[in-house]
This record gives structure tokens, C-alpha cells and sequence, in this order.
């Protein structure tokens, strides 16, 4: 992998992990295109995502850092409170919870289908093609049918939950992990905003884990090279992706979501177009 592939790469990671329109779709479309998965081993093309994810998780961490900070503090201080004195937890300790309550799918369901998910299922473009049309379907659903009316004040557990598992749905390649998180905010009645707040917020954990756990197991395949390259691509992805957050919240303060809907179906239609005229192969 050259630096100049390493830096596109890294800024597809960063600006498209917080957009709705997946960033594994569009990394692995550039994998095709770039004839890495002929250069490179799976393993090494899984762990070089899995680690540039690393870069977009500080971004989230950086923008959001205020409001971490708040939540972390608030969540031990409120519940020894709680457990001294039964003092009601504050806003930000009950969003430490729904944080930990929403995260809890993803584990279960991304251990109990490890193999699948590792396996060419993730890099499948007709797998991806139809995630990428059929969540575009459902985002305008939730665009037509969402009230709107709630923000974070109004979050539950079971609100938290839900939204977990629509998280759990963006291991389907193609998906989006934000795309599938704000489409279940909006079905579950919360404006745009808000939506994307927490699907940022919940985010956290899953990616910082799956980055983690990732580059544990993958460094072994990468040469000097092959770390250079990383970095490089993990620092864009920061820069890239913490700009792309920035936008993505003014943006959803006062204009819907149709845009990445349309592009998602462009796109979507755009890979089946490869793979129709034989310029990419499916796996």
C-alpha cells in the first residue's frame, strides 16, 4: 500500500464513519478499485480498517469530549450517591447507562457471528449494494414517519436498547453503523440532532474495542511498511473524521436526511453497475 492510497483511504474512513452512508462500503469499493485484496491478505485488510476506525474514534471523543467528561464524572458520583442514599440519578449518569445498555447488542450478536462477520460475507459488494439501497428505504421511512418531538431528556433504557440493536445491524457490511443508529433515533421519535448525538456517543465503545482487539490480532501481519502506512491513514481519518461530525451536526439542526438517502441508492445502484459489467468482483 502506497502513502497516497493510505491517505485515501483514511479520508474515505473519516468522512464517511459519521455520514450515513458507511464507511465499509466505500473502503472496501476502494480495496476493489485500488486492487488491494490482491496486494494485501484479508487479515491485513481487516485489521488496516479495523485500526483507521481508531483514528475517527478520537475524533468522536474529541468533539464530544465536554460532554464525556460530564457524563464520566456524573455517572460514579451519582451512582455511590445512590448507593449511599438513593439520591435519583442526574441527566448525564442515566446516559452513562443507556451508553453501557445500548452497547450490549453489538457484543452479543458480534460474538455469537464472529465467523460470518470475519469472514467474505463483510466484503461481499452484493451484500453491500443491497444494504446500502435497503437502508437508504428505511432511513426515508423514518423520515416520513418519525415525530421528532423528543431530545435526550426523553431517552430511556429501552429507547437505549433499541438503538443498540439497530447498531447490531450495522455489521451487515453496507449498512452503517450511524445510518442504522439516527434511523432507529428518528423511528423512535427523536429529532435529527438528537439522533445523532447519541448514535456518535454510543459509538465509543463498540469501535474503540473492535479497533483494539483488531490491531491485537493483526499487527503480526503488517510489515514497517505496512505500519507506516496505518498511521498515516489513521491520522487523516482523525482529522477528516472530527470535520465530518462537525458537519453532520450543524447540518441535521435544520435539514433532513434525503441527501444520503439519495446517495445511497446512487451508489448502491452504482456497485450492482460493477459488478454487473464484471469491473469488480463480488468478493
Amino acid at each position: 500500500m502506497s502513502i497516497l492510497q493510505a491517505i485515501l483511504l483514511g479520508l474515505i474512513q473519516g468522512l464517511t464513519e459519521f455520514i450515513p452512508v458507511s464507511s465499509t462500503a466505500h473502503l472496501v469499493l476502494a480495496d476493489k478499485l485500488f486492487n488491494l485484496d490482491q496486494k494485501l491478505s484479508p487479515e491485513q485488510i481487516t485489521a488496516f480498517n479495523a485500526v483507521i476506525q481508531m483514528g475517527t474514534l478520537v475524533a468522536v471523543i474529541a468533539y464530544f469530549f465536554k460532554d464525556l467528561l460530564e457524563i464520566f464524572l456524573a455517572f460514579f458520583g451519582d451512582n455511590l450517591a445512590y448507593a449511599k442514599t438513593r439520591q435519583p440519578l442526574g441527566e448525564a449518569a442515566r446516559m452513562g447507562w443507556y451508553i453501557i445498555i445500548g452497547t450490549i447488542p453489538v457484543v452479543i450478536i458480534g460474538f455469537a457471528f464472529k465467523k460470518q462477520i470475519e469472514g467474505t460475507f463483510t466484503k461481499n459488494l452484493n451484500v453491500i449494494g443491497g444494504a446500502m439501497i435497503g437502508l437508504a428505504l428505511l432511513l426515508t421511512l423514518a423520515e416520513f414517519i418519525g415525530s421528532r418531538k423528543y431530545d435526550l431528556k426523553n431517552l430511556t433504557w429501552l429507547d437505549s436498547l433499541a438503538i443498540g440493536f439497530a447498531q447490531a445491524c450495522a455489521l451487515i457490511p453496507g449498512s452503517s453503523r450511524s445510518g442504522t443508529t439516527i434511523t432507529a433515533g428518528l423511528l423512535l421519535g427523536f429529532n435529527r440532532e438528537t439522533a445523532a448525538r447519541f448514535s456518535f456517543l454510543m459509538s465509543i465503545p463498540a469501535v474503540g474495542a473492535a479497533g483494539v482487539l483488531e490491531f491485537v490480532r493483526g499487527v503480526k501481519y503488517f510489515d514497517s511498511t505496512m505500519l507506516v502506512a496505518t498511521g498515516v491513514a489513521t491520522l487523516v481519518a482523525m482529522v477528516s473524521g472530527y470535520a465530518a461530525i462537525a458537519f453532520l451536526m450543524y447540518y441535521l439542526k435544520s435539514h433532513n436526511t434525503f441527501i444520503f438517502v439519495g446517495y445511497r441508492l446512487v451508489l448502491g445502484t452504482v456497485i450492482f453497475a460493477l459488478l454487473w459489467f464484471k469491473v469488480v468482483s463480488a468478493n
